[in-house]
């Protein structure tokens, strides 16, 4: 990792990685520690936030995936803006993008699927199986929404471009639509368009940050903060949305499923916050060792979220039907002090499943190159593929425990997603030829 992070080049903006490392990690932990198992017999699993209220709060600085689509928006804007520059399209482009994402995720749904056969047949209850792949798969419900982004951002940068941040502002008009409907009619199924409108929105400050209408500085970051701490204060402490920004079961209406006005005054609270820090955060990765620090966390980013459930799976697994961490009720000092026991042991899975599964993620498959063109036929493929992809893995983060078969996974689900990874797949291989 050394020797990668001394090859980074003079223009790269440092404050993005460091962003995204910053995110991922609090996620993970945050995940750990909103999670409470139990043993009496059987093992049973819930969420502290339900069980212990005044961790509810708590989510304001855990609840950190709106700066991961900051710095993806950052990240894609000029990523494709150089690949354009060299003459490539919008095709060649996704399936490059795309690919990191895809391949890693793949390999996880397969070791799930197969995990979840062999302990049938070692006679394991098929209850649990489907509970423990539906824990393992949950960080699933993330990359729909990241992956649809991604592949819409030919098309939503085109729109920044022509019409800077007024696209952001037009889509926060439209989740406040949504949210304005659900809370009228109190039909939940109103506002899904949401999943994608406000997770556009953060996308799309990104861009602006890249390009400098957003610029990084604190007159600009500051503002920005308070304004959005002062919105979510409001909507959430005085208004009508809960305060947890994780969702919690029962709740009329929760600020991610489908994300709200108040998560979106988050998103602003964490861009200010960003954009302030960023001179500092900028020269102080200037030294070797935070930075290579950064640069490790980042090759295996992808790799760390989707096995952190399952790392919880294995732990609960581990350690509460041996008795070797006890289950005390949640919200007591020893409770709380049994956390740390709990991290250690999570984050020891994780470091043999990312030792294990790792090289996935760095590893390149067969892609275009950087400014390839490609043709109709390739677009046609890449969009099939991409729908493909998007549409399992909708239905796999959608579907509960119940109903799960033999694989621990829905079978069709599973087939449109292998149908859609191994279109592009072929047609990253058939451009690498080509290109």
């Amino acid at each position: 990792m050394r020797r990668l992070a001394e090859r980074t080049p003079a223009h790269r903006d440092r404050t993005v990685d460091l962003l995204r490392a910053i995110a991922i990690t609090a996620v993970v932990v945050g995940h750990w520690l909103a999670v409470h198992v139990s043993y009496d017999g059987g093992l049973r699993g819930g969420s502290a936030l339900e069980l212990v209220p005044w961790t509810r709060p708590l989510t304001w600085l855990f609840q950190v995936m709106p700066v991961f689509f900051l710095v993806g928006g950052y990240a894609n804007a000029a990523s494709l803006a150089a690949h354009r520059e060299l003459g490539g399209d919008a095709t060649c482009w996704t399936l490059r993008r795309t690919d990191r994402l895809i391949r890693p995720t793949t390999v996880l749904l397969a070791v799930l699927a197969a995990a979840a056969l062999l302990a049938r047949v070692l006679g394991v209850d098929p209850g649990l199986i489907s509970v423990g792949v539906w824990v393992a798969g949950i960080p699933l419900w993330f990359l729909v929404a990241y992956l649809a982004v991604v592949a819409l951002t030919p098309l939503t940068h085109a729109l920044h471009r022509r019409y800077g941040l007024a696209v952001p502002i037009a889509l926060t008009v439209l989740v406040g639509l949504g949210d304005a409907a659900r809370l009228a009619l109190r039909d939940p199924a109103l506002g899904q368009g949401n999943f994608l409108f406000a997770w556009l929105a953060v996308h799309q400050l990104g861009f602006a940050w890249q390009d400098g209408r957003l610029p990084a500085r604190p007159r600009v970051g500051l503002p920005l903060a308070f304004s959005g701490l002062a919105a979510l204060v409001g909507l959430t402490v005085v208004g009508p949305y809960p305060i947890s920004m994780v969702g919690i079961a029962g709740e009329g209406i929760q600020n991610t499923s489908p994300p709200t006005l108040a998560l979106l005054a988050l998103a602003a609270t964490q861009t200010g916050l960003a954009l302030s820090v960023h001179g500092p955060a900028g020269r102080w990765l200037r030294r070797p060792r935070p930075w290579t620090a950064v640069v490790a966390v980042n090759s295996i980013v992808m790799t760390l979220f989707l096995w952190h459930m399952t790392a919880v799976v294995l732990g609960a697994l581990a350690l509460y039907p041996t008795g070797l961490l006890p289950a005390p009720p949640p919200g007591t000092p020893m409770w709380l002090l049994l956390r740390l026991p709990w991290l250690a042991a999570l984050a020891l899975i994780l470091g043999v499943l990312v030792m294990v599964f790792g090289s996935v993620e760095r590893r390149a498959g067969p892609r275009p190159g950087a400014g390839a063109t490609a043709g109709v036929t390739a677009g046609v493929l890449t969009f099939l593929g991409i729908a493909g992809v998007v549409a399992g893995l909708l239905t796999l983060a959608v579907t509960g425990p119940s109903g799960h078969t033999l694989t621990g996974l829905p079978i069709v689900a599973m087939l449109v997603y292998f149908a859609g990874a191994s279109t592009l797949r072929f047609t990253r291989w058939r451009n690498s030829r080509t290109a």
